[in-house]
Parts: C-alpha cells; sequence; structure tokens
C-alpha cells in the first residue's frame, strides 16, 4: 500500500484550478465509492482493531498506529449497508476532519483519479435526505461508465460524534445582538450536516442564513444581485464557504469572487474540516480573508460578531 498517497504539498498546484484527486475504493461489492485525498493522510492494510465494548454500532474497534490509538469506523455499516465480515480484503484509510483522526473500515482500494470538480454533480435530489453523498461522478472502467459515490463523511462523523451548536457562555456580545439580528450570512457547503450546523448555531443570533449547496450555485447568487444593481456587500455580511464542492469549489469560489469588481471586495470565510495549516496557506494564495475549522460554534460566533465590528 506504500507509495500510494504522495505528499500533500505536491497536490497544492490544484487549488484554485477547481480540480481535485479522489481515492477510489470498494465496500465488499462492485460499487465505486470516493474520499477525497486532501482529507487522507495514508491508507494501510487493517491491522489488529482492539474491541471497545458500549461503543458506537459503527466503531470497529482502535487501531494502534505508530502509537497512537485511533478509532475505526466500520464505513459500510456506517453509511447504512448491511455489514459484512473483516476479511484479507479490507484496508484502512486514515483521516484528518476538524482537527481530528479517525480511520475508516472499507474494501479494496482501487486508485487514484484526478479530475474536475465540475465532472462532480451533487446527488439527485429524488434519493431523499438519508443517504451519505455529497457528490456522484463517473469514471471509465472496463469500457464501461460506471458511477462513484463521494462520502459525506460530515455525515457520518456527526452521527457517532455529537457535534455541538450551544454557544458557550461569555462568547456572545449582548450589545451586538440587536445590530446582528436580520443580518444575512452567504453559505456554500455540499454536506447538509454541515449546513445545518452553520445555521441552527447562527439562527441563535438573529442571523438569517442564505445556503447554496455548491460554489457555483453561490457565485450565481452573487451575480444575478450584481446585475440587478444590488451592492453584495450591502446584502451579505459575508460569504462562508466550504472548500471542498461539486461544479465549483471554495478555492474557484474565491478567485471567480475576487475577478468581478463588483463583488470582489466581499469578506470570504473559509470553512472547512481540512487541517488548519494547509488552508492557511491557501487562504493566501486564493485570497481568502478568514479561515475557521468546521464544528466550532464558539469560533463562528466570534468571528461573525467580529466582521459585524469592522463594518459598524
Amino acid at each position: 500500500m506504500a507509495g500510494i498517497l504522495d505528499s500533500v504539498d505536491s497536490r497544492t498546484n490544484l487549488v484554485g484550478e477547481n480540480r481535485l484527486e479522489l481515492l477510489l475504493f470498494h465496500l465488499h461489492s462492485s460499487q465505486f465509492f470516493a474520499l477525497n485525498v486532501f482529507k487522507v493522510k495514508e491508507v494501510l492494510k487493517l491491522p489488529k482493531l482492539n474491541v471497545m465494548p458500549n461503543s458506537h454500532p459503527s466503531i470497529a474497534g482502535v487501531a494502534n498506529i505508530r502509537g497512537k490509538s485511533i478509532p475505526v469506523i466500520d464505513l459500510r455499516r456506517a453509511i447504512a449497508l448491511s455489514p459484512k465480515p473483516i476479511n484479507d480484503h479490507c484496508n484502512l484509510v486514515v483521516t484528518e476532519y476538524n482537527r481530528t483522526t479517525q480511520a475508516f473500515l472499507i474494501g479494496d482500494v482501487d486508485h487514484i483519479v484526478n479530475m474536475e470538480w465540475s465532472e462532480v454533480m451533487p446527488p439527485p435530489n429524488n434519493m431523499g435526505h438519508n443517504h451519505y453523498l455529497t457528490a456522484i461522478t463517473k469514471i471509465q472502467r472496463d469500457n464501461m461508465e460506471r458511477l462513484v459515490g463521494i462520502i459525506d463523511v460530515e455525515k457520518v462523523l456527526a452521527e457517532i460524534i455529537d457535534y455541538d451548536i450551544d454557544i458557550s457562555d461569555g462568547v456572545v456580545n449582548q450589545e451586538l445582538l440587536p445590530k446582528l439580528k436580520g443580518k444575512k450570512i452567504l453559505h456554500a457547503d455540499d454536506s447538509s450536516t454541515a449546513r445545518n450546523q452553520v445555521k441552527e448555531t447562527l439562527s441563535q443570533l438573529g442571523i438569517e442564513i442564505i445556503s447554496a449547496q455548491n460554489g457555483l450555485e453561490a457565485f450565481y447568487i452573487l451575480k444575478e444581485m450584481a446585475d440587478s444593481g444590488a451592492n453584495v456587500n450591502d446584502e451579505f455580511l459575508m460569504l462562508i464557504t466550504d472548500a471542498e464542492m461539486p461544479a465549483m469549489d471554495g478555492y474557484k469560489l474565491t478567485y471567480e469572487i475576487r475577478q468581478d469588481p463588483r463583488l470582489q471586495n466581499m469578506f470570504i470565510t473559509l470553512n472547512t474540516s481540512l487541517s488548519g495549516s494547509f488552508n492557511q496557506a491557501m487562504v493566501e494564495k486564493v485570497g481568502c480573508d478568514r479561515f475557521i475549522s468546521k464544528f466550532q460554534p464558539d469560533e463562528l460566533v466570534k468571528l461573525v460578531q467580529e466582521r459585524l465590528q469592522q463594518i459598524s
């Protein structure tokens, strides 16, 4: 398995180019699934697992990897597929989300594919709300077109880890609350879990969230406003955008906004589950104003209050 992943540094040239790399794998079936390589730390053969009593049903156990105990999530079980026995075809994908490390138990690893975000589509609307995909794409295999489901890891983790939307005592500036009420924020994210977390957190301040499911949808919202003569900075306190989204990612969205004189002064916050050190460099590269890790309600509220004070 060694060598399947190069260093993240070698992939930073994809940022701002609306491209991504996907790690394709199976979950003990012929169907293809994928994770974004940027979130993958390593892939390895399944080590011995230590079972943890009374843990979540999707937790297969804990693995000792280089001296660290890492929880292992049975991805097949976590996305509501019928369980399969562990065998020699099992592998671990070690990932970093929201400053935590976890591993996913998967089947056979296929390969890494490089593609444009424009080739990645949102799931069909008729799939309902209970699926675990943020997007789908297609690949050619054996002279056939095959669908690939890109896993909504944030939804998977939210069902195992209880993400808090409560704001700690003392964080909210009571003097700013009247000024925050009725303010609008545009939020672009392909994960319904992430959209709900931001909405439920900031609605406690009286803020209205305008949601977009990807960067292209958010860009159209802004462009239509500008075309109608509206000043987007008067309409929105800020834009909060995920990094990875179908159709147009957050880096490309930021780039396009900065190229339009009517939009270029908009305050843009990159809100992502990718590692902070990586994203700080990317914030500077593509021209975002701030970076904040996902699922940190206190930090999100502090940022919004800080922005309001800047423009008051």
